[in-house]
């Protein structure tokens, strides 16, 4: 048989599959990619991997007792392999019965992560329309990205749109911008992802030419690594969480240089007094002078002052990455960011202001119209309940306890059924040991899954699932000028079905079979999401072929803007005429709504609150070490953590730890040694790398290593999983983040 090409797209990349005799062979890169991701190597590998699920299975007790067995043996007790009428009975007969004994609040539906690239066979998407169909299910709200900062915006800036990457775009940026400053800096590594893919990786492009424009960037992040070397970055290797402390600093210095922008101030925010009083120390009688935050920070004061001047009578854009705002009080540092570009009037001039992102993923800053991408309806949750996506653990131990949620006092439900898709909990979530404990409580968990993850092994029923490779799909990106066709390469593998068809056989079993699949098939469905696209961007004056034409091309691309996109450049022009979605219209250095709220973990303006878990912190003295989890550079996530590549960069078999050479010397360690990582909430083993790019008294891993606990009680988990040690508590009661990076631990020989 001849070799055949297909169009195909992931998260890391379009690419074109490549089949032999009916076997995918290989991936090419998407024509005109400038820097396709390595990523692509490990798609073969994990296709035809030993860890694909290949038939349904059911826990050996639940088979024999069903729900009565209790939860106690999730991931220990053998999987059962049954046929896939038996398996879909026992799923909707449990559906069933749990809606019969205990509402349709007692489903979870929400199943956070990353899935597929494609929007049909969307795993999330499809498992929240599914339960929506049939009567609700408690849903997710927010992310583990940027979920802080998510909830945050809208009281500051009236959207939480620039997370998304529709900011100032880099072309404006090159031509106007006098000095970058990347908060968490710009690290390559994280630009070979974007959600819903993309064609073209451009991140690395744009900075090659922020470094060869000389405008100076400057990176402020506790790794010096955090900026490619091209970039020529000047480093302040600031400690970990005191970001706001950083910035209420430079203000403070801009105010004394008499470089404040009063009268954008004055017309364009509300409450700069109550903010600038509190910087002046009037408020509070503390002076957030640079001598003050070098204290904090870790950073000579000199080097604040310095930057605060370089601030002044220029054009400046400050972005944060993700990972500012995934700590305690992760509010504050967003929050800031916005308040210091106001302070210098900067917010709406080309090249000037504030942004989010820029070294987080693929296609922030990109220069694209703002039409709508490819897209699955989910429908609206008919019993309108959800939980903060981080917050699932409290779920599970605490069912009918309260909580602060963004202004309301929110309940959690009583939830008795999980049904997850497409993601893998035990590796994004925090404190993974408690979480393990409260995972035993539900009466039943299932799990649609392609390959045995954690997550899958620690569930009742398993239902195996095509890769993308398997079906046809519809994919594309709002930060990438392109839609693209992914069309199915290889039949499917073993027994896996498609999530859809799975759960299209579901809602016939219970009875809505037609609300959810609205009489179309998988084609029915890429056809309908693409006339929506082609409609949508018609309506733009972008004219898309019909979908026959679109589907044998692979790809349609558009048209790239006219004019460079400035955020809040029409709010700057004139603020009446063009408002924020504000109670004020303008941007929000203090927030009345919030303060309404009454919330002891969030002022209503930007303030300095000390983690509980820092290098000033007490907890120090006992767990010396700052903790950063960080986005691994040969995988998503904990996706394909078991291919060649990913395999290929561990340390003593288990994922690397990074430390400064003076840390790692003071414990007798090496690199290459495989050392125990611990604090009050677990232990792990990781194999030791060293970098002097590492500020001391930080330490670096990348999260998405397999969760595999010892059976031996106490003894450190084995794979180098990172949340084993991270915290499981809400950014604050506004909202309810994860709090990964505000972690102390202790690293020793093993």
């Amino acid at each position: 048989m001849a070799i055949q090409r297909m169009p195909h797209l992931a998260h890391w990349g379009a690419f074109t599959a490549v089949v032999e005799d009916g076997r995918l062979i290989g991936c090419e890169p998407f024509p005109g990619d400038p820097a396709p991701s390595p990523m692509l190597e490990s798609i073969v590998p994990s296709v035809y991997s030993p860890h694909r699920i290949e038939r349904p299975a059911v826990r050996e007790s639940f088979l024999a007792h069903g729900y009565r067995a209790g939860g106690a043996g999730r991931g220990s007790e053998r999987m059962i392999e049954v046929s896939w009428d038996l398996a879909l009975e026992l799923v909707a007969g449990e559906i069933t019965r749990v809606e019969a004994e205990h509402g349709r609040s007692a489903l979870f539906g929400g199943s956070y992560g990353w899935s597929s690239a494609g929007r049909f066979h969307h795993a999330r998407s499809l498992v929240r329309r599914f339960y929506f169909s049939g009567g609700g299910a408690v849903d997710q709200v927010g992310n583990y990205s940027w979920g802080t900062a998510q909830f945050l915006l809208p009281h500051v800036i009236g959207t939480y749109q620039p997370l998304t990457g529709r900011v100032t775009a880099w072309p404006s940026i090159l031509a106007h911008a006098q000095i970058f400053i990347a908060f968490g800096g710009l690290a390559l590594k994280n630009g070979q992802v974007a959600s819903g893919g993309a064609a073209q990786h451009t991140q690395e492009k744009w900075l090659r030419r922020l470094a060869a424009s000389g405008i100076p960037v400057v990176n402020v992040s506790p790794t010096r690594g955090d900026c490619p070397d091209f970039l020529n970055a000047e480093w302040l290797p600031i400690r970990p969480n005191t970001d706001t402390a950083f910035m209420l600093a430079l203000a403070f210095e801009i105010l004394r240089l008499d470089g404040a922008d009063h009268a954008f101030l004055a017309t364009h925010t509300v409450g700069a007094d109550a903010l600038l009083a509190y910087v002046r120390g009037e408020s509070d009688g503390i002076p957030k002078t640079p001598d003050w935050a070098a204290a904090i920070c870790g950073l000579p004061a000199e080097q604040i002052a310095a930057l605060a001047a370089r601030l002044v009578g220029v054009r400046s854009f400050l972005t944060c990455s993700y990972a500012v705002q995934r700590a305690e009080h992760g509010e504050q540092p967003y929050w800031m960011a916005i308040a210091l570009a106001a302070l210098l009037g900067q917010v709406g001039l080309p090249g000037g202001g504030f942004g989010f992102g820029h070294g987080s993923m693929n296609g922030v800053g990109n220069p694209r119209r703002p039409t709508a991408g490819p897209e699955m309806a989910v429908g609206a949750n008919p019993i309108r309940r959800a939980i903060p996506a981080a917050r699932i653990t409290e779920m599970l131990e605490a069912p009918g306890s309260t909580y602060d949620f963004n202004g309301r006092t929110e309940t959690y439900p009583d939830v008795r059924l999980i049904h997850w898709a497409g993601g893998n909990p035990f590796h994004h979530h925090q404190q993974l040991n408690r979480f393990a404990r409260a995972w035993e409580k539900p009466d039943t968990i299932i799990v649609n899954e392609i390959w045995w993850t954690p997550t899958a092994k620690r569930a009742d029923i398993v239902l195996p699932v095509t890769t993308t490779l398997e079906r046809n799909d519809i994919g594309g990106s709002s930060r990438d000028r392109f839609v693209l066709a992914m069309h199915q390469a290889i039949a499917p593998l073993h027994e896996a079905r498609s999530d859809f068809a799975i759960f299209a056989d579901l809602a016939a079993r219970l009875g809505h079979e037609a609300a959810f699949t609205e009489g179309r098939d998988e084609m029915g469905w890429i056809r309908a999401i693409y006339a929506q696209c082609a409609a949508a961007n018609g309506a733009a004056g972008i004219p898309f072929p019909d979908f026959e034409t679109f589907w044998a091309q692979g790809a349609v691309e558009l048209p790239e803007p006219d004019e460079d996109f400035v955020l809040f450049a029409d709010f700057r022009a004139d603020p009446k005429a063009h408002p924020l979605k504000t109670p004020s219209g303008r941007i929000e250095l203090y927030s009345a709504a919030i303060a309404g709220f009454g919330l002891k973990d969030c002022p209503p303006h930007p303030t300095w609150m000390t983690p509980q878990e820092w290098g000033g912190a007490p907890l120090a003295t006992h767990f010396p070490l700052h903790l950063l989890t960080v986005q691994p550079a040969d995988r998503l996530h904990s996706q394909m953590d078991f291919a060649p590549l990913a395999q290929s960069g561990k340390v003593a078999g288990r994922e690397a730890i990074t430390l400064h050479p003076d840390d790692a010397a003071a414990r007798g360690c090496a690199a290459g040694d495989t050392v125990r990582v611990f604090n009050g909430r677990g232990a792990l083993l990781a194999g030791l790398q060293l970098d002097a790019g590492v500020r001391p008294g930080v330490v670096v891993m990348a999260t998405g290593a397999w969760f595999d606990p010892d059976p031996l009680a106490g003894a450190p988990e084995r794979a180098g999983t990172a949340n084993v040690l991270t915290r499981d508590v809400g950014t604050s009661g506004l909202s309810q983040g994860p709090n990964a990076m505000s972690c102390l631990v202790e690293v020793a020989r093993a």
